[in-house]
């Protein structure tokens, strides 16, 4: 018997070779939506980012060959289920992080992933507090909160206005949707109209928002300079036509971020065109990840959505730049605690480094594709640019540079609310000095 024959069999009887060793693998659990209504946010963002994990296996074979991996579990976009989701998950070995793309389910699970040390992002939405990571170190609200948005859109206005001075004496009104969601920006809006003098007023909307034919009485009633539609799914086409049957023109209409999809104008036809809306990233294919998705992932009979003529598409894409965000939290943790399956902590350590210039976010193919982001320990979103864009009939047509939210007065908001959240659950604010202590098993 050869060595090599008489080394198998012995390995064989020791049991070496029975169980072959396993890749390495980061898990990613998906607590998606893919039906009910708001399905079109759901299949569009899920849609991209597996499309995006899709393409760093089949290309890259992962991130430094760790393998991508992620299930789902459909949540219809109600609390309970999301959290029976999360538990039924998140046993499974190697999750990297949790994105519910829902603030009630991420409300839920803030003590939970606290306890589990697992990163919870919540990009383009969620509590706005947690953006203090000395009180939140396992939440992300990556890009903007909903306090920096409010802000943007007010500084918007202030600029189509000729200047913040010019916001006094407006009427502005915020339509609102009936949700943890929708309510959220009340305080800040109030503060907002306070400080540069224009009149407010808030209505909202019940859940999930098929009538509003009452709101748009109201609104003809006031006579508002601009309306802020703070919708989600099928309240925000309802909205525009709506809004067209009470002589309300679109253009005096300003989306927040989930208010301003494909799937938001369409359905209103032409009751939508020259509607404005808030971004964190651009639409279209005409970008190079955009592009190799299509050829090494479309192309090969692999892509997420059923429907091509979404790809590029504004969830589709904010899907994808919220996986480059996920991939490269990783990709920075590797590169400090070892090209392997990481810890959950390890993994939180990455999203707080994870700083994506210019020149990073071009290699990336995603130039132009959303801004440059710099998260850090005590600042869990970045910098908060946003741009606006207006639906032309056909297509969205970026109408602003980027701009920036009034951190001067968000962000003692933020630690005052951070602090009080603190003090009542009995945690410890955390120094910079507490950022590098892991857990890595």
């Amino acid at each position: 018997m050869s060595f090599f024959k008489r080394f198998a069999a012995a390995a064989l009887a020791a049991g070496v070779l029975a169980t072959p060793a396993l890749a390495d693998e980061q898990y990613f659990p998906l607590q998606s939506y893919r039906v009910g209504p708001y399905a079109a946010g759901g299949t569009g963002f899920f849609g991209g980012f597996i499309d995006y994990i899709n393409l760093i296996n089949t290309r890259d074979g992962g991130v430094n060959r760790v393998k991508l991996t992620y299930s789902e579990g459909e949540t219809e976009y109600e609390v309970e289920k999301g959290v029976e989701v999360y538990q039924r998950l998140k046993s499974n070995p190697g999750v990297a992080a949790w994105n519910p793309l829902s603030v009630g389910i991420a409300y839920a699970m803030i003590d939970g992933i606290t306890e589990d040390k697992t990163p919870l992002i919540t990009i383009n939405h969620g509590r706005t507090d947690t953006t203090d990571g000395r009180v939140f170190p396992y939440v992300f609200p990556l890009l903007l909160n909903p306090y920096s948005e409010s802000s943007g859109i007010i500084n918007y206005l202030a600029a189509k206005e000729g200047g913040q001075d010019q916001l006094k004496g407006k009427k502005i009104v915020v339509l609102y949707h009936g949700s943890p969601y929708g309510k959220e920006t009340i305080p800040i809006y109030e503060l907002l109209a306070e400080k540069y003098g224009f009149t407010l007023t808030q209505i909202e909307v019940p859940h999930p928002g098929n009538e509003q034919q009452a709101q748009w009485l109201q609104i003809r009633r006031e006579r508002p300079d601009y309306v802020v539609l703070r919708g989600w799914g099928v309240m925000n086409p309802v909205a525009l036509t709506t809004a067209q049957r009470n002589g309300f023109p679109a253009d005096r209409i300003i989306g927040n971020v989930w208010s301003n999809s494909e799937e938001d104008v369409r359905p209103a036809g032409d009751a939508a065109k020259g509607y404005t809306a808030i971004t964190t990233q651009a639409s279209g294919q005409d970008y190079p990840v955009l592009k190799e998705i299509i050829a090494t992932v479309y192309d090969k009979g692999q892509g997420n959505l059923s429907d091509k003529s979404r790809i590029g598409s504004v969830y589709h894409n904010l899907g994808i730049v919220n996986g480059i965000l996920n991939v490269e939290a990783v990709r920075i943790a590797q590169a400090k605690f070892g090209n392997r399956t990481l810890t959950g902590d390890e993994v939180r350590w990455g999203f707080e480094h994870l700083q994506l210039s210019p020149a990073r976010v071009k290699e990336l193919g995603a130039e132009n594709l959303f801004h440059s982001i710099k998260v850090t320990w005590d600042n869990h979103e970045g910098d908060g640019y946003v741009t606006f864009q207006q639906w032309d009939g056909e297509k969205w047509k970026v109408v602003s540079d980027w701009i920036a939210p009034d951190w001067a007065l968000l962000r003692p908001i933020i630690e005052k609310s951070s602090e009080a959240y603190a003090a009542e659950k009995g945690l410890k604010i955390r120094t910079e000095a507490d950022v590098d202590i892991v857990t890595t098993n």
